[in-house]
């Protein structure tokens, strides 16, 4: 597991011995069942998390019904920006959708890796903006493409967590209702025949 953390930081950018060996030392690792929450709505969180195994769901709940923002799945950061202040609780809820093993970290961890090793800051922000842009992405694939294209653009780059994912998440997360998504299946596999 320490490789694969360590490994993902080497990706972004190359480590040096001593690099390396300090992200290993400060790693620290959590198991969480399927149906554990990382982090409910309304509460607040400096944590951060490095999916090592497994899958997390994000989901708002909207007139009482769950509406999925989001899956992080191995070598994806869980990251909930609004939520590290005391101001701003979570607005959203991480769920286990596996059982799941993270690398969690917080802000002061950050820091003193931060101030041994300041180039830490660059790679960190290299990370957060990657998250931002992917998040960007998403958003404005809500407002540009039809729910057929954003299964098609999920399907395409994640192709991974429709093996993994009820379909009624699946659904939910290109913003259709299940039977809505059956109906797009069945059309494109036609389109494909």
């Amino acid at each position: 597991m320490k490789n694969k953390f360590v490994n993902y930081f080497s990706r972004i950018s190359p480590l040096s011995k001593e690099e390396a060996d300090a992200i290993a030392e400060s790693m620290q690792t959590r198991k969480f069942s399927k149906g554990d929450f990382l982090l409910k709505e309304g509460q607040f969180s400096n944590k951060t998390y490095f999916i090592l195994e497994g899958c997390v769901r994000e989901y708002i709940l909207k007139d009482g019904e769950e509406k999925t923002t989001n899956f992080f799945t191995e070598e994806q950061w869980a990251i909930s920006l609004n939520s590290f202040t005391p101001e701003n609780a979570a607005k959203h809820n991480w769920i286990c959708v596996e059982d799941t093993t993270v690398v969690e970290g917080d802000e002061q961890q950050g820091q003193a890796l931060f101030e041994r090793f300041p180039r830490f800051e660059t790679i960190s922000r290299t990370i957060m903006e990657a998250a931002f842009a992917e998040q960007k992405e998403t958003l404005t694939s809500y407002y540009t493409d039809s729910p057929e294209q954003r299964y098609l653009k999920l399907l395409k780059s994640r192709p991974d967590l429709f093996q993994r994912i009820p379909q009624y998440h699946l659904a939910s997360y290109i913003g259709v209702k299940p039977e809505s998504l059956s109906r797009i299946r069945k059309r494109i596999a036609s389109e494909l025949n």
